[in-house]
């Protein structure tokens, strides 16, 4: 399977770590986002190539990389004006006639998805694309009250099992999909609603260990959250 990395955006919440640096090379207990997920893929998957969707300050995920990581060979697509998300995809899709199944995911966010049962679910519904979902978490403490307003309970930023959202990994078929998607525009706003329409966006949804790097506190959140996984692993 080959892989595309969103690296693109410029993670203006993570200054000053990225005032040097794309986002996915922000590290994360010492090693950047991108090689804690390239790892992820190469223990879940076999990869036959990786490319990076990037621009601001992409020379340093080369500078860290090269040519290949653990023996795969690694590209790099520069986007000279902003493409989104779907016009990355398109752009790398036909620059690097990319067929079959190819694996994309945002380039800021960490998970230990067992990515053989996402691939399961895309290989059993068909569909021109699946999307991982993940249970909605609120960024703030919830409040539960009764009939008489009486407070009865606090929830400290909960999670709703029965509310998702775009955990931002999918899963496409390269060669019906790169006639849905924008030459400049979001995937997600471009192509996955009309999809919608046809029938033929699956969903596989994943309780488990995901989040995203968007801010200086969701590091700071993310690192103590993994080093107790292995603490408690160990």
């Amino acid at each position: 399977m080959k892989a595309i990395i969103l690296a693109g955006g410029q993670g203006l919440r993570l200054r000053p770590l990225t005032d040097d640096k794309p986002k996915p090379m922000v590290p994360v207990n010492g090693k950047p986002i991108a090689e804690l997920q390239l790892n992820w893929l190469r223990r879940n998957h076999a990869l036959e190539q990786i490319v990076f969707a990037c621009g601001h300050r992409w020379e340093k995920l080369r500078e860290h990389f090269g040519s290949s990581y653990e023996g795969v060979p690694v590209e790099y697509a520069v986007e000279e004006s902003p493409l989104g998300t779907g016009g990355a995809i398109k752009s790398i899709i036909k620059k690097y006639d990319l067929q079959g199944d190819v694996l994309v995911m945002n380039g800021d966010m960490l998970t230990d998805l067992p990515l053989e049962r996402m691939l399961d679910t895309y290989r059993t519904t068909q569909a021109m694309a699946t999307m991982m979902l993940v249970p909605y978490r609120s960024p703030y403490g919830v409040v539960h009250i009764d009939k008489l307003k009486m407070i009865r309970k606090f929830d400290e930023k909960p999670e709703f099992p029965d509310v998702w959202i775009n955990g931002g990994i999918y899963v496409l078929d390269a060669k019906r999909i790169v006639g849905r998607l924008p030459d400049a525009g979001d995937i997600e706003r471009e192509t996955f609603p009309k999809l919608v329409t046809y029938g033929e966006l699956s969903a596989h949804p994943y309780y488990g260990f995901w989040r995203v790097v968007d801010s200086i506190k969701d590091l700071r959140a993310v690192e103590e959250e993994m080093l107790a996984q292995e603490a408690s692993s160990s």
